[in-house]
């Protein structure tokens, strides 16, 4: 009975400390959500702003631009996969990385080669561990998104959009694929194809506002080259504030059901020992 009394307090010991970590991990989770809440609200009006103009300039000016037109036979099409670069934040991660490959799948069998772009050391190590190969790579900052980074990304993207299928570091479509913040408790991931543009913001909303005229000076065609790497700089920025929220949310959530799974073992084994001790 001694024996077993000792082991049944260790068991407790160690229950204890992991619940230490682990609520200390979802505090620090909590304080850093409403900031990258913050930035990520801050910023989405101005990426919605931006993807509605430029939708409606390529739609209304009837100028055949070459990010804004679809190829006749696509034949490469990138996907941009957006993970954390630490754990221990439940499915956050897997649930990405397994909306991307459905997404392969789907393009595959459109008969289209797929060229990945990874950011955050999830994904990099999953892709590592496979043995698969992929474009490029972006690590660090995944919960704190810096401007420079999302900048990066987006060149390399429309350099890679501006060469085309054809060429051997060219793609003829851009998807990106990410965990959308919904609330504390709901991240979804999701896939947006942000070249070619596709559609038009509000157009077949039927209580959406009346999109404007524009009148270009200079030409629509330079009013374009302008404004379309701003549109892919702005989506990719807000797909990784939208991803660092969602992170930390499912961070917080992840580390409160360790606690309490850890208190229940507490609980469980204090009465083994009681029971022992009697």
């Amino acid at each position: 009975m001694g024996a077993q009394l000792r082991v049944y307090r260790q068991k407790i010991r160690s229950a204890q400390t992991t619940k230490k970590i682990t609520r200390a991990m979802e505090l620090i989770s909590a304080s850093r959500i409403q900031k990258a809440q913050a930035r990520m609200a801050a910023s989405t009006p101005y990426a919605r702003a931006v993807t509605r103009a430029v939708s409606a300039v390529a739609t209304y000016s009837n100028v055949d631009h070459v990010l804004t037109t679809e190829r006749e036979q696509p034949k490469r099409a990138a996907v941009v996969i957006f993970t954390s670069d630490r754990g221990l934040a439940g499915a956050f991660s897997s649930q990405v990385i397994r909306e991307a490959a459905e997404l392969r799948t789907r393009l595959e069998g459109e008969g289209k080669e797929v060229v990945h772009y990874l950011v955050g050391r999830k994904a990099v190590q999953y892709f590592a561990f496979r043995r698969r190969a992929a474009a490029k790579e972006w690590t660090g900052g995944t919960d704190q998104p810096q401007f420079d980074t999302a900048k990066d990304i987006a060149d390399t993207l429309v350099d890679a959009f501006l060469a085309g299928g054809d060429s051997a570091d060219g793609v003829d479509e851009i998807h990106i694929v990410y965990n959308r913040f919904v609330n504390l408790v709901s991240q979804t991931p999701e896939i947006v194809r942000v070249l070619p543009l596709e559609i038009v913001d509000g157009v077949d909303e039927p209580d959406s506002e009346v999109l404007p005229l524009y009148e270009f000076e200079p030409e629509a065609d330079s009013v374009l080259d302008a404004l379309l790497p701003v549109y892919i700089e702005s989506r990719i920025f807000n797909a990784m504030l939208q991803s660092a929220a969602s992170e930390h949310a499912a961070r917080q959530k992840a580390m409160k059901s360790a606690s309490d799974n850890a208190d229940k073992l507490i609980l469980d084994y204090t009465r083994l020992a009681n029971n022992a001790r009697q």
